[in-house]
């Protein structure tokens, strides 16, 4: 049986790394609109600090006073870490003011721009 050559070895190589790029996209912010920006106003239910973005999930009330469920999206932990968030940073039943880029298929989904909590404005992280 005759071993693989150095060069067929490197061509392997790269022809994996090529087919494994799709796999390691990020889809960043191209499913909010950048154009536009929305405030609301709610009550956090739920905060996951998890990767690969932090999620806050709020309950605002619609015209009617009926309860309305949103949610907000965040860059990394690690980036959010820095600028001193924590797992605790948020919890059920704080009130939050959410202002953020809405999702572009009408979803009540935020990118997160500017969050105000029950200590004041929070510093988001730099994307």
């Amino acid at each position: 049986m005759k071993r693989p050559t150095r060069k067929a070895l490197t061509s392997a190589a790269a022809g994996l790394l090529l087919l494994a790029a799709p796999l390691l996209a990020h889809h960043g912010t191209a499913n909010f609109d950048l154009t536009r920006t929305v405030t609301v106003e709610g009550t956090v239910k739920d905060f996951q600090y998890i990767n690969p973005h932090v999620q806050i999930y709020f309950e605002c009330k619609d015209d009617k006073g009926q309860p309305d469920p949103w949610q907000a999206e965040l860059t990394a932990p690690t980036k959010l870490a820095r600028a001193g968030w924590t797992k605790h940073t948020l919890k059920p039943g704080d009130k939050i003011i959410a202002t953020g880029n809405p999702a572009k298929s009408g979803a009540h989904t935020l990118w997160l721009r500017k969050l105000t909590g029950p200590a004041g404005e929070l510093q988001l992280a730099e994307e």
